[in-house]
Parts: C-alpha cells; sequence; structure tokens
C-alpha cells in the first residue's frame, strides 16, 4: 500500500515522460541517490524510451503509462511531461495508491492543482512537486542570512527577469511552453513559478497579488509580458516583472530590509551577495551537476529515513499555483 512507510527497502521510482528536464537535472539525480532505484521509464514514443532507458541503465521502458503506474513493483511515480498532462497522470498514481512527484508547476491551473492535492490528502499519501530551488544550497543561505536578521526587518522583494525571443520563437515554430493551451502564461509559467515559490519559501505566504498579463510580439499564442505586485502575509511587498522579448538576459532578485539587502539571481550562477549595516558577504555557491540531487535526497530523507520534513510539497506548490493564477487575472 503506501510505501513512505518503508523503512528498510530501496523505493522504486518510475517515470512518466523522460524528456530533457529528465537527461541531467533530474533522472541521474534519482539513480544517485541511496535508498532510491529508478526502476521503468515511460515515454508514448517507445524507441525514445528504450534509447533513454540503455544510456541510463534502466530495466523497464514502457510506451503507456498505466502499464507503469499499474505495475507492482513500482512504488513511486516522478510525472516529467508538459504540465497539460500533470492533473490526468497524477490523479491516476493517486488512485494506484502511490508517491508522486510532479515535475513545475503543477499544473497550469489552480483548481488542477487543488484537485491533485485533494487527491493526496484524501489518501494520505506523499505528494512533492519539483520546486527544487527550495532545496539548493545557494537559497538556503539566502534563508539563513534572512534568519538572522542580517539586513533587519524585511521590507520588499523585487525580481526582473528579462529574455530575448529565441530562435524558435521567431520562426514561430510549435513550442508547448508557449501554447496558451498548455501553458496560459508561457514562459512566465514555466520560470516565473520557480522564483514566486522560492520568494513564498524565503519569507512566507502571499496574500494577496495582482498583475497584468499581455502579448507584445504576436509570435506565439500564451502571453509574453507579465507584471505584478504582492503582499506576503508578514507585511513585506513584492514586484516583478517578466518580458520575454527584451534584448538581453536579465535575472536581478533583491530583498530590501531596515538594515540592509541581498542580492541574487534566481537562475543565473551569479554571486549572493548580502550589504548591511554590519556584515558584507558574496558567496559563489555552485549548484550541483544534477540540479535536482538535493530535492531527491530530501524526498529520501523524508520518506525512509523519516528526519526530514520536505520544503517542496503539494501544500506548497498548490499555495505558488494560486499565487500565478492570481498575477495573470484567473481570479
Amino acid at each position: 500500500m503506501v510505501n513512505s512507510q518503508k523503512s528498510d527497502k530501496t523505493i522504486k521510482w518510475g517515470i512518466i515522460g523522460c524528456g530533457k528536464v529528465t537527461e541531467v537535472k533530474s533522472g541521474p539525480a534519482y539513480k544517485a541517490t541511496e535508498g532510491f532505484k529508478l526502476a521503468a521509464v515511460m515515454r508514448r514514443d517507445y524507441d525514445k524510451a528504450k534509447d533513454y532507458a540503455q544510456r541510463h541503465d534502466i530495466s523497464k521502458v514502457y510506451a503507456n503509462a498505466d502499464d507503469l503506474i499499474n505495475d507492482d513493483e513500482i512504488d513511486a511515480v516522478y510525472i516529467a511531461t508538459p504540465p497539460d498532462t500533470h492533473m490526468f497522470y497524477a490523479l491516476k498514481v493517486a488512485n494506484a495508491g502511490k508517491i508522486c512527484c510532479i515535475e513545475k508547476p503543477m499544473s497550469p491551473s489552480y483548481n488542477e492543482s487543488l484537485k491533485i492535492y485533494n487527491a493526496y490528502k484524501d489518501k494520505d499519501l506523499p505528494l512533492f512537486v519539483a520546486y527544487y530551488r527550495r532545496s539548493l544550497p545557494r537559497f538556503n543561505q539566502i534563508k539563513n542570512w534572512l534568519e538572522n536578521k542580517y539586513i533587519g526587518d524585511v521590507r520588499h522583494i523585487n525580481w526582473h527577469l528579462n529574455k530575448p525571443a529565441n530562435d524558435i520563437d521567431k520562426s514561430k515554430a510549435y513550442n508547448w511552453r508557449t501554447d496558451s493551451k498548455i501553458a496560459p502564461g508561457g514562459y512566465f509559467d514555466d520560470l516565473a513559478s520557480h522564483g514566486l515559490d522560492l520568494f513564498t519559501y524565503l519569507l512566507g505566504d502571499i496574500k494577496s497579488a495582482h498583475g497584468i498579463s499581455l502579448n507584445q510580439q504576436g509570435l506565439y499564442s500564451s502571453n509574453d509580458a507579465v507584471t505584478a505586485c504582492w503582499a506576503h502575509e508578514n507585511g513585506t511587498t513584492g514586484s516583478g516583472c517578466w518580458n520575454f522579448g527584451c534584448n538581453d538576459h536579465t535575472d536581478k532578485a533583491q530583498i530590501f530590509g531596515s538594515k540592509g539587502t541581498i542580492l541574487f539571481s534566481v537562475f543565473h550562477d551569479n554571486p549572493i551577495i548580502l550589504n548591511s549595516d554590519t556584515k558584507h558577504e558574496e558567496l559563489v555557491i555552485e549548484n550541483p551537476k544534477h540540479i535536482q540531487l538535493h530535492h531527491v535526497e530530501g524526498m529520501r530523507d523524508m520518506l525512509i529515513k523519516k528526519n526530514y520534513i520536505h520544503p517542496s510539497s503539494g501544500g506548497s506548490a498548490l499555495h505558488t499555483s494560486w499565487v500565478m493564477d492570481k498575477i495573470l487575472g484567473n481570479f
């Protein structure tokens, strides 16, 4: 039944959707984590699934997700498909009574995310979402600075993310990340979700959020420009701008406090910089080669070692879905 009760047995994982994100970021992390075994993969194109399995030394290959989900030897399922299929597969995994981790965002909408969350809550099943920045050392160093009040009381956070249109965008070739049926906010759904989820991890839940969302370039069906403001429950205000048609690539986030500031990037590997009345520190903290490693190890520590509360749960991801929908004006 629920495999989270295991303490001395390896948890066998299956992946649904062995695409690009699983090649380096996540798949090898599951293989490298003691106590986990990556035992099966599924992709609708069987030949591509078989190629992935051979390259990553995985024994079972499926072209049908139901066969993987209902395999009695598979204890847990990692859903790494485009967001519009997350709920479809997640509900099947919940019905099978198995542990689940879903790629971010949890789904394209808060309402779908809520259905996923409730399905796992009702069955008391572990549910994780791959907002892995909550587990990265560079961001936990920032959290440490905040908890030690090196910048005093936090007043405001701002994030500015600009990217130029890429060759696929300019060619108007199909890209599911900019298909409004799959990702209504386009690259905002894919990228801003990481930062907004991180900000709630660092500063607490958000109680109100508003935004403007539009399509400036007309290169694809989803929106390409979003501006937002929000307020955290602790009184900290926030603002952000995400534009995917600018001339350069900018990724600058800054936390302002009563006694100083913290400067960092959400995606770029720039130094994290603390400037305050009492302390100046500039640190370069590299991410692991397989960037989801700490996130995956944390799941292991919670499920098997039982000595850890994972920071990226279905509940925290549900909140991020709510914030995203509020900014996009979906309710």
